[in-house]
Order: structure tokens, then sequence, then C-alpha cells
């Protein structure tokens, strides 16, 4: 029992007393409030824990002789100040001693009944819902804030626990992991393995790369706590929110701030956010599979109990909230089962990398290990130091850090723009996708409604389009309008005429399933009647004269959809038994009204640059076919748009009824009419075809197919069920946010890509490198000087996550085939480079001879000297920092890298990362690390000599992407990408081939006989007359647009469209 705090209801208890004839002002309840809290806290300071009933009742009576002195003593004091305070305070003072015991055992039952509830010992599931108020202390009205607080004290907040990690042991963290066990071992070795050969340990070497260790988790540390308090940020966002009655008015909370006794308002596409039991209203179908397994909707109604979790299917309704957080059902379960961590793509890219780097500093250490001292018999201690060398600089330690960091910093970057990414993976699958599936009402239209009130078509006698309206009106909501709604209620004077002078007995809002929303209500006259407004064919069916109507209706409907306009029907019927659970009479269809919904401004430029970028763009709407297609015309997606019937096969269009489903979905611009159940159907037939599937929602029902796709993208204003089941969720409305998430997703997956290719690129370089310098010259160099080349590369490194690249203009993926080819190509060169070098200085006096500084080449006796060792030492520890910094120059462009121009961050840290390195090649004497100063006649020698063979890494690089590619090099010289997705150009063909014998096969094309050639003449011929009729009939449509009419007028006349649109807006 929680003796620190009074009860939670505390606050809003009326403390009467009966004796007296004044009650005490709200001074004096805080005073008594205060008293209580000493008291508690008295209570507290007990050495031994005291039960429930033993505080009720033994130490019930002590308290109160305890308050009683305190009361009789501030009676006394305010005898002598009666004047000031007035009579009335001081009567009511003195009440105090006769009252006390009636509310000191009020506020006991109060709090046992709070704490009766945080153990559970009620169970509010099952009992009547009259006692589940009366247990929660608690009214259909809801709480006060002052409830609400003093209960959050008890209850606290209506989320599950979240364990804290010890940023100690999260910062120990970034030191266990492969690559960084790799750079331990190589620690050991140095104090342990390297403790021979008459040498003491190698202190330096193990205390540099623990330095390097350190900075490298310190670096991962900062930037991924930075990281992951901007994602906190970011998600809070999308905390869940909920609709609550407090304080006697209706507010959008906080989910987390729920508490026991509150009423919430749930309603369809919402996420129950507690355990609640249900109050008066119509049932609601729940889905909650998630937490119970039942694969189907269940309903529920008034009196059920409701889980946190579970998603509302259908209905609105109100509840009262009996558990929250981990004492939900939900938080129950999630705190008896263990969270396990998946291994994502991205988690096994790094993991083959970093395998990949492994591996190779495994296989060169066992070939120096076997030529190195069975076949050389060289010392131990050089030995153990060559090793050193290729475990120090072949591993990649900073890749996680510099890969993690870039998608954390991308992601902020994309919340900026108005996409707040709930996954980091779903950046590179964005990378990648090549299809977008686009909903069509308020992604590539305004979703801003409007009724011509000219054009409403009228079905029944006596009915004016003025009586169509306001039947449309009373079917629709006042509040927490959708557009339609708005647009419907808009059109009236004043919108309360949609409820002037009749009875609101129960409203049906809308669901996908039915389609339409209804109105019950109750006439001056006391009569009931219905109303109900809807999709054509939803209201067709409710109509009883649907047989003599029909024709008409679809004939209404498809020429509002030949001009874009959307149809919304309206139907009434009276309800002679009076009850709202009546069907009521015949329903009477009297009109349509069109709706029009504008195209955004920049959807059909948006559409263009996704289609240049590799993303075709799919339009999935419920509305009728004929509105779809004359979106897309106006859009400039395609016109090849199917009824969601063909997804089905059922279609009875010759053109397509022979073509595979897979195939007919590939090639579609896009489908209508469509129900949930088919946009889960199109992602998944898509994905099997080997697409990246990206799919725009915002419906609970559109739920499945967001989670099935590669990118479920919950678009603004989608529901909480969308939202929960989508990778990205969209806070601005278009589709030109997705686009400009594409592009970014590209710019981030492509740092992310140049470093991998950077990474093992180095690691190849290094071994190979240095290896053969070991094994052909018996050259050691010194490990320390590694540790620095890898320290100067880390901190250049970490930049790249801000750099500024290109990105692709097509999508991309992970391709670690290309990445290992590439990495080993470039870094076989770099490697000839120092190997050339070496052996430019070290066999031949080139350098001497040429640009006239000191030889650093062997005697004659093949003898080399200490010093000539530390300065071949510094003069290698300069060439090799140079090129491999300079390295990611190449890989971070696909162009030739002098044309990209980098980042600033990257470009200052490379020039101050080689400023120190030239520094310490020039002017260090570093006998503990066995280097010496050259001068800076050497360092511009080493400067020139890296910059001449630097040219050629960018041939190199177009060479691997046409060997890879099939790419022509004009792609190249064009401008093009150097990294490109792998072509085939023989697929095509194979294609055709195929698409040709299944259209042979299904009698769409007959096989080729001996007049094939005067049945191709005759087929072009038919083409050409069926291109001829199509632009023909496409022309007559335009011209009964008001735009189309304008246009062709202009091009008889000749006239100058720019000086027209000076003077007229059209």
């Amino acid at each position: 029992m929680n003796f620190l705090h009074p009860p939670a209801s505390f606050c809003t208890v009326q403390c009467s007393f009966p004796h007296s004839p004044h009650a005490p002002s709200r001074a004096w309840t805080n005073t008594l409030e205060n008293f209580y809290i000493c008291g508690r806290l008295t209570l507290a300071a007990f050495p031994f824990q005291l039960n429930h009933h033993f505080t009720s009742t033994l130490l019930l009576r002590p308290l109160q002789l305890i308050f009683e002195v305190i009361s009789l003593f501030l009676s006394l004091l305010f005898i002598h100040l009666h004047v000031f305070i007035g009579n009335c305070e001081f009567a009511g003072l003195l009440c105090l001693t006769e009252d006390f015991d009636v509310f000191l055992v009020e506020m006991a039952e109060k709090d046992d009944a709070m704490e009766a509830l945080k153990r559970e010992a009620v169970d509010l599931e099952n009992i009547p819902i009259e006692e589940v108020f009366e247990n929660l202390r608690c009214t259909k009205e809801g709480l006060s804030t002052e409830d609400v607080n003093r209960r959050l004290e008890i209850f606290g907040q209506n989320k599950l626990e979240e364990k804290e990690e010890s940023k100690f042991l999260k910062f120990l963290g970034f030191m266990w992991n492969p690559l960084s066990w790799v750079m331990e071992a190589a620690a050991i070795m140095a104090i342990a393995l390297a403790n021979g050969g008459g040498k003491p340990p190698d202190w330096q070497d193990f205390v540099g790369i623990i330095v390097l260790l350190v900075i490298n988790s310190t670096i991962s540390f900062v930037e991924e706590n930075n990281a992951g308090n901007a994602a906190a940020a970011l998600m809070a966002r999308l905390a869940p929110k909920a609709k609550v009655l407090r304080d006697g008015r209706w507010n959008e909370e906080d989910a987390a701030i729920l508490v026991p006794g509150d009423v919430v308002s749930i309603k369809l596409g919402d996420i129950i956010p507690a355990d609640a039991r249900l109050l008066d209203g119509d049932p609601l179908k729940i889905d909650q599979s998630a937490l119970t397994g039942e694969s189907l909707p269940v309903t529920k109604g008034p009196g059920d109990g409701v889980y946190s979790g579970s998603t509302v299917k259908q209905g609105e309704i109100e509840a009262v909230v009996i558990a929250t957080g981990v004492h939900t059902f939900f938080g129950k379960a999630a705190h008896l089962v263990d969270s396990t961590n998946q291994v994502g793509h991205f988690q096994k890219v790094l993991t083959a990398i970093g395998n990949f780097c492994i591996c190779s500093i495994a296989v060169g250490m066992i070939i120096e290990i076997i030529v190195m001292y069975p076949i050389q018999h060289r010392p131990y201690r050089p030995g153990i130091d060559n090793l050193l060398v290729l475990l120090i600089g072949g591993i990649p330690i900073a890749m996680p850090t510099v890969l993690s960091v870039t998608m954390a910093i991308g992601s902020h970057r994309l919340s900026q723009q108005g996409a707040i990414t709930k996954r980091m993976t779903a950046i590179e699958e964005m990378a990648g996708m090549d299809v977008l599936c686009s909903d069509k009402t308020g992604t590539l239209t305004l979703n801003k409604l409007s009724v011509d009130k000219n054009i409403i078509e009228v079905f029944t006698k006596g009915v004016d389009p003025d009586t169509v309206v306001l039947m449309a009106a009373r079917a629709s909501r006042l509040e927490n309008q959708d557009a339609i709604d708005a647009a419907i209620v808009g059109m009236l004077a004043d919108p309360k005429e949609a409820r002037a002078g009749i009875q609101e007995v129960h409203f049906l809002p809308f669901n996908p399933t039915d389609k339409r929303t209804a109105l019950t209500y109750i006439d001056n006259e006391g009569k009931m009647h219905r109303v109900s407004k809807g999709a054509p064919e939803q209201i067709l069916n409710l109509a009883y004269n649907r047989s003599e109507i029909e024709r008409r209706v679809h004939s209404v409907i498809d020429k509002f959809a030949e001009r874009g306009l959307r149809s919304l029907a309206v139907a009434y019927q009276e309800v002679p038994e009076g009850r709202k659970e009546s069907p009521g009479g015949p329903w009477k269809f009297i009109g349509l009204l069109p709706l029009f919904d504008p195209p955004r401004h920049d959807s059909a430029e948006t559409i263009r640059r996704a289609l240049n970028l590799g993303v075709n763009v799919k339009m999935i709407t419920g509305d009728q076919l004929a509105i779809g297609k004359e979106t897309g015309r106006r859009l400039g997606m395609g016109t090849n748009m199917y009824p969601s019937s063909a997804l089905l096969g059922n279609d009875k269009d010759e053109s397509i009824i022979a073509l595979p489903v897979d195939e007919l979905i590939e090639k579609a611009d896009g489908f209508a009419g469509v129900f949930p159940e088919h946009k889960y159907e199109i992602v998944k037939r898509l994905q099997a075809r080997k697409h990246i599937c990206g799919m725009t929602g915002d419906g609970v029902n559109d739920a499945p197919a967001l989670k099935k796709a590669d990118i479920g993208i919950a678009v603004a204003d989608a529901t909480d069920a969308a939202r929960s089941a989508s990778d990205i969720v969209l806070t601005e409305p278009g589709l030109s946010v997705i686009i400009s998430a594409v592009l970014t997703s590209r710019a981030i997956f492509q740092r992310m890509k140049n470093y991998t290719i950077y990474a093992v690129s180095i690691t190849i370089r290094i071994v190979l490198g240095f290896m053969l310098l070991a094994l052909i010259w018996k050259f050691d160099f010194p490990p320390f000087m590694v540790l620095i080349i890898a320290i100067l590369n880390d901190g250049t490194i970490m930049t790249i996550s801000k750099d500024r690249v290109k990105p692709s203009p097509l999508p991309d993926s992970w391709k670690l085939a290309e990445i290992f080819t590439t990495g080993i190509v470039l870094g076989g060169y770099l490697a000839m480079m120092t190997v050339i070098f070496f052996w430019a200085v070290y066999d031949t006096d080139f350098f001497p001879r040429t640009f006239g500084v000191s030889s650093l080449e062997i005697p004659a006796d093949r003898i080399m000297s200490l010093d000539l060792k530390k300065k071949l030492a510094s003069a290698i520890y300069l060439q090799v920092s140079i090129v491999s910094q300079a390295l990611i120059f190449v890989t971070r462009s696909r162009n030739w890298s002098f044309i990209e121009r980098p980042g600033l961050l990257l470009m200052g840290a490379f020039l101050i990362a080689q400023l120190i390195a030239t520094l310490i090649a020039v002017y260090a004497n570093w006998n503990f690390a066995e280097i010496e100063g050259i001068g800076w006649g050497w360092a511009g020698v080493i400067w020139l000599y890296n910059i001449v063979f630097y040219f050629p890494l960018d041939l190199i690089k177009f060479f691997i992407r046409y060997a890879l590619s099939g790419r022509a090099w004009d792609l190249v010289i064009e401008q093009r990408i150097a990294f490109t997705r792998k072509k085939d150009f023989g697929k095509e063909d194979r294609e055709l081939k195929w698409a040709q014998a299944q259209r042979t096969l299904h009698g769409l094309h007959p096989p080729q006989t001996e007049f094939s050639e005067r049945s191709n003449h005759t087929e072009l011929n038919r083409i050409a007359e069926e291109a001829k009729r199509r632009a023909e009939m496409a022309r007559l449509r335009e011209l009964h647009t008001l735009k189309g009419h304008v246009e062709s007028v202009i091009k008889m006349k000749n006239l100058d469209i720019d000086t027209i649109q000076q003077s007229y807006t059209v």
C-alpha cells in the first residue's frame, strides 16, 4: 500500500459536515489534505510493513487522536484571530474534530478501492457495467483532471515497462562485435605473443589499439545516442492518441495518460488504447488477431470487454477504461514473453561484408605464417609485427558506426521532408523501390470535394436538388467530418440546417464494408425516418425499384465519370415501427450527387519525375473505372487501367481475358473499384515477380497490404491501424513527399554503398600490399603506424554520413557481388601502387635522379640499416595514408571523381588528416614506432606519385561497371551512373518471345503460316486503323472538356496561348 501519497480520489471528495451549520472553505480542505499526507508519511516511517487491514483498523484511531490535538491547537490559535478570518471559517474549523472520523473512513475506503484495482482483486471484465463504475469510483461523465493526476500516481502511465539500459554497458557494447573482436585479438597479440625474441611486450601497439577501440566506441555511442534521441522525438509525433471525456469535455489526449475510469470514444480505424468495457451503442467489429490469434473480426456489444492493441474494423462507441499499461491483457502477455531479436537484411549485409574482410585477413595471415617461418625462417618478433599490421589495418572497425549513423541522419532528413521512418532499414528498401501503388484520393488528388448542384440527378418525383442535398447532409456528420461530409454540409447556407427540426436517434458511421452512412431521426410530427448516402452500388442495392432505375443510374454514373466526377447516391425510407432497430419501409433512391476532386497541382510533374527515376506509379482507387482513366489521362500516367474483377480473372474484356493475372498487374497503369483485399493481392503478385513494391494507404482495411508491401506508407491523416502497419508515416499530403523521400533514400543508400566498397578496397589493399612487402622484400612495417592510418581514416570517414552525393537515377539495392568485385579490383590496384612505389624507392634511383631527393635505395650489400628502414617506413606510411583516404572520392562518385564535388566536411576532414600525416612523415623521429622524418622533398614526391596514379582509378571503376552491367562506354561519357543495376539485354527478347507464345497459345495471335507476310501486312493495317480510331475518340473526349475546347480553338486559329492566359483564367 502506498503511504507516501493521499488516495487518488482525495481531491474530488466532497467533504460533508452534517453536524455543522457551516462547511469549511477550500483553504481548510487543502489544510486537511496536508494533514492526511503528513499522517501517511508518519505511517510510512514505521520500520515494518503494515498490511492493509492493520492500517485501516489499528492505526486509524491513534491517527485521529493526533489530528484532533492539532485541530484543537489551531482552534485556540484562531480564537484570537477570528476577527480576521471570520466566524464562518472558525466554525468550520471547530467541526473538524466532530466529523474527522467520517472523513478518514471515506478516504480509507476510496484508497482501498484504488489499491484493490491495482492488485486486480476485482474482476472488472465480468461484473455488470454498473458495478464497474462503482468500483472505479467514476461515472459516464468521465473523470476530472485532479482524478486523473491522482490515478496516474497509483497506476502509472498507460505503457509497457521499458528496461533502462546502463549507458556504461551500452558503451561497452560497441566493443563487443566480430570486428571489435579482431582488434581485441590484435591487442592481446601485442602484449602476449609479441613478448619474445629478446624484446619486451609491444605496449605502444597495445595502447594504440585500445585507444582506437575507445575512439570508435565513443563516436558510435555519441552518434547513436543522438540518433536515438532524434528517433524518440520523431516517434513521439506518432504517439497514439485517444478521444477522452474529461472535465465534461471531449479532448484528444495522448493514450499514455489514460487511467482506469476514463471514458473514451473509439471508432473505425482506431487501435484500442487500453482494456475497456463498452457502453451503450451499436456493436463493434474488433480485430484482435494480434492478441488472441483469431483470424476473423469478432463482434462486441455494449457491456463486452475489449483489449488494448485490438483494431476497430467497424462501428463507433464509447467505453470505460478498466486497465492500463502492464495491467492490460496485452501488457501481461508482453511481460511474460521475452523479446526476440530478428536479424534484418541490413544486418545480414553488414555480417557478409564483415566476414569477407575477416576471411581476407585470415587468408593473408595464413600465407604470411607459412612463408615467413617454415620457408624464410624469419625471426619470431618481426613476424608477429607483420601479422599485427594485417589485423589492425585490414579490419573496417568503423563500418557499423558509419552505416548506422548514416541511416539515422538520413531518417532525420526524411522527417524534415514530411516522412517519418518507423523502421530504419526501410530506407534501403525505398531506395530499391521500382513500383509504387498509390491511392488516388488525397494522394494524387486534393481530397477537397465540391458538388455542382446544377447537374444533380433526381430519381424521385416531388424531390428537387435542394432536397437531395439536405437529405445527404442529414446523413453526414456535423463534427469530426471527412472530406465528403464537409463538402455536402458545406453546400447548406447554415450547417445547422442538417439537424433543424429533427431529433437524431441513431447515426450509422461509414465502414469499408457497407460503404455508406445513415441517420435515423424523428421529425416534428413524431414520425421516424431514415436517410442514407454512400457508394451508388450499395445504395442501389437498398432501393425497392432497383430493376427499374438501374440502367438510368449506371448511365448517369458513367456520364459523371467521363467528366472525372465521382457519384454519391442518396436514399430515404420511413420507419413506421418507430424503433431504430426496425428495418423500416421500402428505400427510395432519390438522387445522385456529382463530386469533383481536382488533381493536385504537382501530381503530373511528380509522376513524370517518378517515371524518370524508374518508379512505376500505379493508381489504386475505389472509384469507377472511367474516373480512374480520366484522372490517369490528366496526370499523364496512362489509361491502361482495369476493374478489380480483372484481378480475379472474372473480367469479360476479350483484350485481357487470356493474359495471366500476374502479367496484367505488372503492365497495368492502375485498377479501379478496388477493395482492401485487392490491394493485398496486387502487392503479393508484384512481389512474386521480383518487384520492390511500395503501397500507400490510410484506412484500417489497408493495414494488411501496408504490412505486406516492402515499404508500407501511411499517408497524412491515416488511421492508427494504418500507421501501426506501415514503415513510413507521411506528415504532409501528396505524392511529391513520397518521391522526395525516394530521392533522399537513394542518396542515403548511395553513401552506405560507397563506404562499403571503400571498406572492402582498403582491406584488400592493406592485406595484399603489406603482405607482398613482407614476403618479397622482407620489409617489416611498424604496426603502430598502421594504427595512425586507421585513426586518421576513421576520423575522416565518419563525415561520409553527411557527404553530398547524387542519388542513383534508377532503383538500387545491395549487390554483394558488385561490392566485393569492385573492392577487390580497386584494392588490388592500390596494393600494386604501394608495391611499385617501394620497388622504385628501394631498388632503383629513379626518384633521386629525377627529383633530386636523397636516396633511400638499399646498399649494394643488400643490408638495410636502421635509419634507412625508418625512412622507408615514413615514406610508405605517407604513400599509403594519402591514397587510402583519396580512394573515398572515387567510390563516392558515379562519374569522374574530380567532377562531382564532395561535401565541405568530407573535404576538410581529408585535408586536415593528410596534413597531419604529412607532418608526421616529414618531422617525426619516433624510435618506439621505428620511423624517421624524410623531409619536404620526399613528401612532395610522394604526393605527386599518388596524384599521377590516382587518375586511373576512375577508369578502373568504369571498366568494372562495364564488365558487371554490360553497359556501353557512351553512357559513361554522357555522365551516367558508374554503379547501376545489372542489365540483361537478352531478357527483353526472351520476354517478347514468351509473350508471343502465350498469345499464340490462347488464340490471340495465330501461328505463322506460309502467308505470314500478307498476314503481317494486314495486321499492321488493322493496328494503324485502330490507332486512328483511338486518337479520334481521345480528341472528341477532349473537346467535351472546357480546357480541351479552348486548346482546340487555339490550335485551329493559330492563337498565342501565352497572350490568352494573360487575359483569361480557364
